[in-house]
C-alpha cells in the first residue's frame, strides 16, 4: 500500500507539474524561443535516458537503495531550487477570454472545452496526438514481449533497441533545436511527414519480426527504425506543441494541454481494461496447457 500510494501522489505531482510547466512557457521565453525552449527541454530527457541506465546501477550498486533513496531528495531539492531562480514575465490577460470568477472552477473548465471546441485544428491535432501516442506505447512495451517471449531473444537486442530510440529522440530535439522552424508555414507538412515516418517504421518493424530470426538483425536493423521511429515522433510532438504555444492564448494553454493528457490516460485505461478479460484466458490457457 505505501508503494501504491507514492506511485499516484508522485503520478499526479507529475502532472500537474507537468500542465503548469506547459502553460508557463510564455512567461518564460518569447515566442520565438519556444520550440528551442522545447527541443533543448527534450534532448536533456533522451540524454538522460541513454544515461540513466548505467549510471543508474552503478549509484545503485555504490550507495544502495537507501542512499538511492536520498539522492532523490536531494535531486528535487536542488530542482525547487533551480525553479525558485526563474524569472516570470506575466502578460497580461483578455478580459473577453479570461474567466470572470476565479473561484468559479466549472466555469473556467467549459470555458476551456468551449474555446477547444472552436478550434478544429486543435480537435484534430488533439486525436492525432493520442492515435500516435497510443500506438507508440503499444510498440515500446509489445517489442519486448515479442522479443523475449515470442522470438526468444536474450535481454542485448531489447536493450539495443531502447538505446536506438533514446537516441533517435536525442538526435530529434537536436535537430529542431540548430535549426528552428517556429513559423506556421507549411503546417500541414510538417505534421504529415513524421506521420507518415511514423507509419512506415512502424510497418518495417513488424516486417522484420514476421521475416527475420536473427538477433543481430532484430538488434542493428530494430534499433535503426526504432532511432527514425523516435525521431518523428519528437519532431512531430514538438511541432505540435509550439503550434499550441503560438496560438494558443496563454490562460487557456493548461486546460488545453490537461484535457490532451487526460484524454491519452483514457484511452490507455480503457486499452488496458478491453485486454483485462483477454488476458486472462490467455493465463489460463497457458497455465491448461503447461499441465
Amino acid at each position: 500500500m505505501p508503494i501504491v500510494l507514492f506511485l499516484i501522489v508522485d503520478a499526479i505531482s507529475t502532472n500537474l507539474n507537468d500542465t503548469c510547466y506547459s502553460a508557463a512557457i510564455h512567461e518564460l521565453v518569447n515566442r520565438h524561443s519556444v520550440q528551442r525552449l522545447s527541443s533543448l527541454t527534450q534532448s536533456a530527457i533522451s540524454l538522460s535516458s541513454i544515461l540513466s541506465p548505467a549510471l543508474g546501477v552503478g549509484l545503485y550498486s555504490f550507495v544502495g537503495f537507501t542512499g538511492f533513496i536520498g539522492l532523490e531528495i536531494i535531486a528535487t531539492i536542488a530542482a525547487f531550487g533551480v525553479m525558485l531562480t526563474m524569472h516570470f514575465h506575466y502578460q497580461p490577460r483578455n478580459q473577453q477570454i479570461a474567466p470572470q470568477s476565479h473561484h468559479d472552477q466549472l466555469k473556467s473548465f467549459r470555458l476551456g472545452i468551449t474555446y477547444m471546441q472552436s478550434r478544429t485544428m486543435i480537435k484534430l491535432t488533439i486525436l492525432l496526438s493520442v492515435i500516435l501516442n497510443f500506438f507508440y506505447t503499444a510498440v515500446t512495451i509489445g517489442t519486448p514481449y515479442i522479443l523475449k517471449a515470442q522470438l526468444h531473444t536474450s535481454n542485448g537486442p531489447v536493450g539495443v533497441l531502447e538505446t536506438g530510440s533514446a537516441i533517435g529522440m536525442l538526435l530529434g530535439s537536436l535537430m529542431l533545436s540548430i535549426f528552428p522552424t517556429g513559423n506556421q508555414t507549411r503546417l500541414f507538412w510538417k505534421l504529415m511527414m513524421p506521420v507518415l515516418v511514423i507509419d512506415i517504421q512502424i510497418g518495417l518493424l513488424g516486417l522484420l519480426f514476421s521475416t527475420s530470426q536473427s538477433a543481430a538483425n532484430y538488434a542493428i536493423i530494430g534499433s535503426l527504425i526504432m532511432g527514425i521511429l523516435a525521431l518523428a515522433l519528437v519532431i512531430l510532438n514538438i511541432t505540435f506543441q509550439v503550434y499550441l504555444q503560438q496560438t494558443v492564448p496563454t490562460q487557456l494553454l493548461g486546460r488545453v494541454v490537461a484535457t490532451m493528457t487526460t484524454v491519452n490516460s483514457l484511452l490507455l485505461i480503457g486499452y488496458t481494461l478491453l485486454l483485462l478479460k483477454p488476458l486472462h484466458q490467455a493465463i489460463r490457457t497457458d497455465q491448461s496447457s503447461s499441465i
